[in-house]
């Protein structure tokens, strides 16, 4: 009988601390933080990206899943409404490498990483609430040429 409690208590004790750890890791994955990889075939890993509108910030962590030097074959990653991202795309062409290859100071560039090369690692963060639901946005990397096949589309959801 007393091993039967014993048996009992640790059961109790374990579906406790699972109660409490599941609600921590469901939170932690509320889609406000996301990792997209960039590789030496000028490829991102992902045409679409989606975040929570319950989101206030976002965090986008870039990878460089490549080895070749961002001198070579750099990525970033850069937000934009769609209307822009050819727009963006050239303009950051022309700002250069000290630049990121992305334009300063322009109001068309809602976010963006750090110019990367193979085996880094960049992130941004922003305010979502900065944005409008009902625009269209895309992520491109603005590195000379990329942009006109290294992009995807930002949707914000519920």
């Amino acid at each position: 009988m007393r091993q039967r409690l014993n048996v009992q208590y640790v059961i109790i004790g374990i579906v406790c601390i699972f109660s409490l750890i599941l609600p921590v890791s469901i939170l932690a994955d509320d889609g406000c933080a996301q990792t997209i990889e960039g590789n030496d075939k000028m490829q991102f890993n992902k045409d679409t990206m989606k975040v929570a509108s319950s989101c206030k910030k976002v965090t986008i962590t870039l990878k460089h899943t490549g080895k070749l030097p961002k001198a070579t074959m750099g990525h970033n990653w850069v937000l934009v409404k769609t209307a822009d991202a050819n727009d963006v795309g050239m303009a950051g062409m022309s700002a250069g490498i000290d630049k990121e290859y992305v334009p300063q100071n322009d109001a068309r560039v809602l976010a963006s990483t750090k110019l990367i090369g193979g085996g880094e690692e960049t992130s941004v963060e922003f305010d979502l609430s900065k944005l409008d639901s009902k625009e269209k946005y895309t992520y491109i990397c603005t590195f000379p040429g990329h942009f006109s096949v290294m992009k995807g589309e930002f949707q914000i959801g519920s």
